[in-house]
């Protein structure tokens, strides 16, 4: 699980996707203020160029392996044990492919924001800190990224916000920043208890996880405390019920581009940190405290969307609905199998595409109307019918309706989560009836009836504004009609992810299928006579009757009457169901 296999691409690409952005941020810088339209040149160069790099990641990596591919490493920090290890693999290709794709289109949909050489210099930090955050397999490095894209998204809310904005943008720092002491705290002291135990001070994720997860390393209260440390900061990056409240505001004051970035990305690095560190490094403290983290989630799910059914701000519903559909990723991370990981990472993949477009759509609004009140709309389906269609387009993806990215994503979830986590998934569904309910509702209040006031001549949708948000409804509805390229090459590594949890762990995780339920079923054929067997998915012991096992015993372990094993194992037959 946590060994790493660099495919070299011949040069260190992942690095160069970090520097390329940061450098473009520092010309940014040097263009003179008189001279804007170089810095928006500066800013489309430097993300297309990303973007492109990122292409040729997804093109280069090799499905079907679970490891880190095309990664590179240099010493940093070696006197404390920190390096420069870059890697991606099933986990993080799409982040990494997500972000470079976000940024541009941000910087499209601002070409007219003011100050614009400030504005695409905290965008471009942004880009780098990110896929920073991404390619790191350094704890150090992980957090040096993770704070630093804290700096420009503060100044994108406190610069380029509405209303409220530096009150949001302060509630933001202080929410995260407060979260990160914890994640610090923890990873000072996993490396310096490593150190204790075998005297090299190291922050390299994989050596680390392959100790913490040895014989002895860790005791369990330490394990747990750990990864409760790790586990505070991501929690109030997804946001997690009831660390969210900086984001609704965050989302509601934050300008077009960075509620885009801030949805499509930044919350997925909560998520992309547990799967990444706290889940590998302690998966038995994860079992173990797995039951907070689903109620939290499936708390977020219901709680967001009846939350976001009574907002007047069509801004602050969309917001909202974020805390509902991270709720599902965490869901699914949660209940450790492989489909319930698949959906929660495709699920990360597609909400950054269906809610960045609604967030692209409502920020078209502001522009024309500058207000978000749902009551200011009305008949907008007549008055711009091109700019309607797309916005009812981008709700049902946001539903989930089928032939959409969202279905797939959330319907995984739910089934992995079904096999060990039943009643979680059960009450998690009604999210899903819920997101129709504020969205649907949403959209008959602004868009149908007539346009009257300001409503009435609003221009319809440009062709700008089409490049922006035509390309991430289009990748929604091809992944929702074809799955398959994004799920080859996460099934890998979330394989690889489940047996390690399986390994290092005492949880059973059942296959999509199989049942638990004790009950009596024939031999398979073939099977040597007064040889009998006792089942619990994959896992069979057999019992030879020679007088170890006893039939009171065997009818204890499955369940059922001993007349009826007695009569079962006299006939040849199996006995399934039984727990060693």
């Amino acid at each position: 699980m946590s060994s790493v296999d660099v495919n070299d691409a011949g040069f260190p690409l992942l690095t160069i996707m970090v520097a390329l952005p940061a450098a473009g941020a520092v010309l940014a810088m040097l263009v003179p203020r008189a001279r804007p339209e170089v810095a928006r040149a500066i800013g489309f160069a430097t993300s297309v160029a990303t973007l492109g790099m990122a292409g040729y990641v997804l093109k280069e990596f090799e499905t079907g392996v679970a490891g880190r591919q095309l990664g590179d490493h240099y010493g940093w920090m070696t006197e404390i044990g920190v390096s420069w290890t870059t890697g991606v693999d099933g986990i993080s290709l799409f982040m990494v492919v997500l972000t470079a794709l976000l940024i541009p289109i941000g910087l499209l949909a601002s070409v007219d924001i003011d100050d614009a050489k400030q504005f695409t210099a905290w965008m471009l930090l942004l880009e780098a800190a990110l896929i920073g955050v991404f390619v790191s397999l350094d704890l150090v490095m992980f957090f040096v990224f993770f704070e630093i894209v804290l700096v420009p998204m503060y100044f994108l809310i406190a610069g380029w916000g509405h209303g409220n904005r530096r009150f949001a943008a302060m509630k933001f720092f202080l929410f995260t920043m407060a979260g990160s002491a914890f994640l610090f705290a923890g990873i000072l002291s996993l490396g310096f208890l490593h150190e204790r135990a075998t005297g090299e001070l190291t922050f390299d994720a994989a050596t680390l996880t392959d100790w913490a997860v040895s014989d002895g390393a860790l005791s369990t209260t330490t394990a747990r405390l750990l990864f409760l440390a790790f586990a505070v900061a991501f929690a109030v990056k997804i946001p997690l019920f009831p660390l969210h409240t900086w984001l609704p505001d965050a989302h509601t004051d934050a300008p077009t581009a960075g509620s885009v970035v801030l949805a499509g990305v930044l919350l997925k690095m909560g998520t992309y940190g547990f799967l990444r560190f706290a889940v590998p490094m302690f998966p038995q403290a994860a079992v173990d405290l797995a039951p907070l983290l689903l109620v939290l989630a499936v708390i977020g799910i219901t709680y967001g969307a009846v939350v976001a059914a009574m907002q007047p701000n069509l801004k602050r519903i969309v917001a909202y609905s974020s805390v509902a559909h991270l709720g599902f990723v965490v869901l699914g991370t949660f209940a450790f199998t492989r489909q319930g990981l698949q959906g929660g990472l495709f699920t990360m993949l597609s909400h950054g595409l269906t809610t960045g477009a609604l967030f692209l759509l409502v920020g078209m609004l502001y522009d024309r109307r500058h207000t978000y009140e749902l009551s200011e709309y009305r008949g907008l389906w007549k008055a711009i019918p091109v700019f309607g269609g797309l916005f009812v387009a981008a709700a049902f993806a946001s539903i989930g309706l089928p032939g959409f990215s969202g279905f797939v994503g959330e319907f995984l979830a739910l089934l992995g989560a079904f096999v060990t986590s039943r009643w979680y998934a059960v009450v998690a569904a009604t999210g899903v009836i819920l997101a129709a309910v504020y969205l649907l509702w949403a959209v008959q209040r602004a868009f149908t009836g007539e346009p009257d006031g300001d409503n009435v001549g609003m221009r319809d949708i440009s062709v700008r504004e089409l490049c922006t948000v035509v390309p991430l409804l289009g990748l929604s509805l091809f992944l929702g009609f074809y799955p398959k390229p994004v799920l080859d090459r996460v099934e890998p590594a979330v394989g690889a992810l489940v047996e390690h949890v399986e390994a290092h762990s005492d949880v059973n995780i059942p296959e999509v299928g199989t049942s638990s339920e004790p009950e009596l079923a024939a031999a398979s054929e073939g099977e040597a006579a007064g040889v009998w067997a006792c089942t619990v998915g994959t896992n069979m012991l057999g019992y030879s009757g020679d007088g170890t096992v006893t039939c009171e015993e065997l009818a204890r372990c499955v369940g059922v009457p001993v007349d009826d094993v007695v009569a079962t194992l006299e006939r040849g037959e199996t006995v399934q169901g039984c727990e060693q």
